[in-house]
């Protein structure tokens, strides 16, 4: 069973607890031993209880680890295209291709 979101917050006020959803496009959560999990179209929501706050999240959830050999494509794309291992890692991950990734950098960069 599917509640309202208005339905949940109706009856969480009368819990006592504040229940607020958030408009989010994308929630990442960085895995301590490397890796991520990724939560596309999520629907959140913040739920305090007594000054404790709790995140409720749902999606379409991807897990993606990080392995050696991702860090060293990362470390090419920073070096060819001289950008930060941020901007590197960012590009990288929308290609999933190193050639893609520097050359869509150094493009970025002419343009600023």
């Amino acid at each position: 069973m599917k509640l309202n979101p208005k339905q949940m917050e109706k009856m969480a006020k009368q819990l006592g607890m504040k229940m607020e959803q958030i408009d989010a496009e994308q929630v990442i959560i960085r895995l301590q031993g490397g890796g991520e999990i990724i939560i596309d179209n999520p629907q959140v929501s913040r739920i305090n209880v007594m000054g404790q706050d709790t995140f409720q999240i749902t999606g379409d959830v991807t897990e993606k680890e990080e392995d050696d050999s991702d860090e060293e494509d990362v470390e090419i794309v920073v070096e060819k295209a001289g950008v930060s291992h941020d901007e590197a890692r960012r590009v990288l991950d929308e290609t999933n291709d190193i050639a893609e990734a520097i050359l869509k950098l150094k493009e970025e960069h002419k343009h600023r």
